[in-house]
C-alpha cells in the first residue's frame, strides 16, 4: 500500500507538473494577442480534451462498468448525464451570481465563461487523478510489469493532455485582465486535484474503484458542456464576430494528435 503512494504521488505530481507548465504559456504571450493564434489555441484544447473525454474517460468508463453486475451503460450514461447537469446547474449558478453582482463583477478577476471553464476543468481531474492512483495500487497488488507499465503509460498520457488544458484555462483569465502570476496560480491550482485524489485513491484501496465508471463519465459529461459551451465558440468566432477558420482547424488538429496518442501510448 505505502509504495503505492508513493507511485501514486509521483505520477499525479508529474501531471500536475504539466498543467502547471501548459499554465506558463500566460509569462510568453502578449497579453492581448493575435485573435486567429488565441482561436487556434482554443479550438487545439478543444479538440484535445474532446478526443480526451472519449479515450481517456468514456472507454474506460465502460470497460470498468463490465466488471460491475446490472447494465453495463447505467453507470456510464447516468455519469455522463449527471456530469453534464451538474455543469448546466454550475452555469447557471454562475451566470446568476453575476447577474445580482453585476456584469462588470468579477471572480477571482475572472468573467462567467472562465470561470465555468476553470471549474469545469478542476472537476475533471478528480476522476483522472483516482484513476492514476487505482492504477498504482493494482500494479503493486499483481506485483507485475506489464501492469505497472500500463499505469506509467496512463500518467503519459494524462499529462500531455493536461499542458493544453492548462493553457487553455490561463489564456482566458490572462485575457480577462488577471495578472500573469495570478493567471498562472489559479489555472495551475485547477490541477492540484489530481495528486489529492490519486494519493487518496491509493491510501484508502481499491474499494474506490467501484465509483470509477460514474466518477470517469460524469467528468466526460462535465468536459462535453464545456467545450460545446465556451471552447468551442470561442474556437469559431461566435463571441468575437471572426469568421476565419483558423479556430476549425486547431479542432481538428488537437483531436487528431490526441487520438493518435491515446490509441498508440494503449
Amino acid at each position: 500500500m505505502e509504495n503505492a503512494v508513493f507511485y501514486a504521488a509521483c505520477g499525479t505530481g508529474c501531471t500536475f507538473l504539466m498543467t502547471a507548465l501548459g499554465a506558463c504559456v500566460v509569462f510568453i504571450l502578449k497579453k492581448d494577442m493575435n485573435p486567429r493564434i488565441e482561436r487556434s489555441m482554443m479550438g487545439l484544447a478543444a479538440g484535445v480534451m474532446l478526443a480526451a473525454l472519449i479515450w481517456s474517460l468514456l472507454i474506460p468508463a465502460m470497460e470498468d462498468a463490465a466488471a460491475f453486475p446490472g447494465p453495463d451503460w447505467v453507470p456510464v450514461a447516468g455519469g455522463f448525464a449527471a456530469g453534464g447537469m451538474f455543469l448546466f446547474g454550475t452555469d447557471r449558478i454562475i451566470l446568476r451570481w453575476f447577474g445580482r453582482v453585476g456584469k462588470e463583477e468579477r471572480f477571482l478577476g475572472m468573467r462567467k465563461g472562465t470561470t465555468l471553464l476553470l471549474a469545469a476543468v478542476a472537476f475533471h481531474n478528480i476522476p483522472q487523478g483516482m484513476a492514476t492512483g487505482l492504477s498504482f495500487l493494482m500494479a503493486q497488488r499483481e506485483n507485475g510489469r506489464q501492469v505497472f507499465a500500463a499505469a506509467i503509460v496512463l500518467v503519459l498520457g494524462i499529462g500531455i493532455q493536461n499542458f493544453p488544458e492548462g493553457s487553455a484555462v490561463a489564456i482566458p483569465i490572462r485575457r480577462d485582465g488577471v495578472g500573469k502570476r495570478r493567471a498562472f496560480l489559479i489555472s495551475a491550482g485547477a490541477g492540484i486535484l489530481e495528486p489529492v485524489f490519486g494519493i487518496g485513491a491509493a491510501a484508502l484501496g481499491s474499494g474506490m474503484g467501484a465509483w470509477m465508471p460514474w466518477l470517469l463519465s460524469f467528468a466526460a459529461g462535465a468536459m462535453l458542456y464545456v467545450i460545446a459551451e465556451e471552447l468551442i465558440p470561442e474556437a469559431a468566432g461566435q463571441k468575437t464576430g471572426g469568421n476565419d477558420r483558423s479556430g476549425t482547424l486547431g479542432v481538428m488538429v488537437g483531436f487528431l494528435v490526441m487520438m493518435v496518442l491515446d490509441v498508440a501510448l494503449g
